[in-house]
């Protein structure tokens, strides 16, 4: 019983030591959402649904919860950050062509329309994140406006 109880402490201790220790926070400029608002335009509606749903993963602004103070669900949510940013970060827009822009909001319809995005473990934790179906539907709209724009634009290069 004594080996247990000498086994919890060194586990707490070792616990309370890495809450000094974290990952680098995401925590750019809001102006680095800009280009990409500029860009594809998003209606009042759609730009509320993005700021709720998208920003926090997919951009390089995100709003940290209070649980993220604590290790190791702060790594947990580093990891997640950058693996949305690997994929579609809106704050790198205007370092994309017009090819790849397009490649992004196909990517953007896709997923949302599957129900993939955001990812549950977000809406667990963000409940006004769950997107209903006429959000999805106004998201849609929106990005299907943007490619069609942007199969245009490209044409006449």
């Amino acid at each position: 019983m004594k080996i247990i109880k000498k086994i919890l402490v060194a586990l707490l201790v070792v616990f309370i030591i890495m809450q000094f220790f974290g990952p680098d926070k995401n925590e750019g400029e809001l102006a680095s959402i800009d280009a990409f608002i500029a860009d594809t335009q998003p209606p009042g509606d759609v730009h509320d649904i993005l700021k709720n749903t998208c920003f926090d993963c997919h951009s390089d602004v995100t709003r940290y919860p209070w649980y993220n103070n604590i290790t190791p669900v702060n790594y947990w949510m580093a990891e997640h950050v950058e693996d949305g940013k690997k994929h579609f970060n809106v704050s790198a827009w205007d370092t994309y062509d017009l090819k790849k822009k397009k490649h992004k909001m196909d990517e953007l319809v896709e997923e949302v329309m599957e129900k993939k995005m955001p990812l549950p473990s977000y809406t667990y934790t963000h409940g006004d994140a769950k997107l209903t179906e006429a959000q999805i539907l106004a998201i849609k709209d929106w990005a299907d406006r943007v490619r069609f724009r942007y199969m245009f634009d490209g044409e006449a290069q």
